[in-house]
C-alpha cells in the first residue's frame, strides 16, 4: 500500500459523532460549571459542610463527614457516589461521565484521576462509552494514581502514587506501578 493509500483511509468520522448523554439538560451542565468555579473552589479548606451540601444539590449521594478538598473536580455530580468519612484531595478529578461509586472511609489522593468515560475506536462514530467505576471501603489511592474507565477496587486496596490502574484490583492487596501489580498484602489495622 503506498503512502497515499495509507492517508486516504478513515479510522474516525468525527463529523458523525453524537455526544453521550449527560444525565441531565444542557443548562443544569451549565449551572454546575459555574457553581464549581466560583461557590465550589472558591472557598477555603474549612467548609466541607458547603461544598458536601452544593454537591447532594446537583444530584450526587455524599455521606456523613466526608472531606472535599476546594481545588476537586467533579464532571457530573448526579453520576457520583462517596460513602461516609472519605477524603478527596487537592486537583483530584473526577471524570464522572460514568457513574463513580466511592466507598466509606477511603482516601483519593492529590491529583488522582478517576476516568469513568471512554470511545468505541472501532466504531467510526467514536461513540462515548460509560462504564462505571467502583472504588471499595477503606481505599487508599496515593497522589496522581489514574483509574480507566469500568474498574472496581476492592476494599482495603492500597495503590501507589502514580501508579496507573487498567484492570480490577483485589481487596486487601498493595499496588503500584503503570499498569499497577500487587506486591503483597496490606496487613489489617491492630486497635
Amino acid at each position: 500500500m503506498t503512502h497515499l493509500a495509507k492517508a486516504a483511509r478513515r479510522y474516525q468520522r468525527l463529523e458523525e459523532f453524537q455526544p453521550g448523554e449527560r444525565g441531565r439538560p444542557r443548562w443544569v451542565v451549565l449551572v454546575w460549571q459555574i457553581v464549581q468555579a466560583t461557590l465550589f473552589s472558591g472557598l477555603p479548606h474549612a467548609p466541607n459542610v458547603w461544598r458536601r451540601g452544593l454537591l447532594r444539590c446537583f444530584g450526587a449521594s455524599i455521606g456523613q463527614d466526608v472531606v472535599l478538598r476546594p481545588s476537586l473536580r467533579v464532571h457530573f455530580p448526579w453520576r457520583l457516589s462517596i460513602g461516609d468519612r472519605s477524603w478527596i484531595g487537592d486537583e483530584v478529578r473526577l471524570y464522572s461521565l460514568g457513574e463513580i461509586h466511592i466507598g466509606s472511609d477511603t482516601v483519593i489522593s492529590q491529583r488522582s484521576h478517576l476516568c469513568a468515560g471512554s470511545h468505541d475506536y472501532r466504531d467510526p462514530r467514536f461513540p462515548t462509552l460509560l462504564p462505571p467505576i467502583i472504588i471499595g471501603n477503606e481505599v487508599w489511592l496515593a497522589a496522581e494514581v489514574f483509574v480507566a474507565p469500568g474498574l472496581r477496587i476492592g476494599d482495603g486496596a492500597v495503590v501507589g502514587a502514580r501508579s496507573a490502574v487498567f484492570t480490577d484490583l483485589e481487596g486487601g492487596l498493595i499496588y503500584r506501578g503503570a499498569p499497577a501489580k500487587a506486591i503483597g498484602p496490606r496487613q489489617p489495622a491492630t486497635d
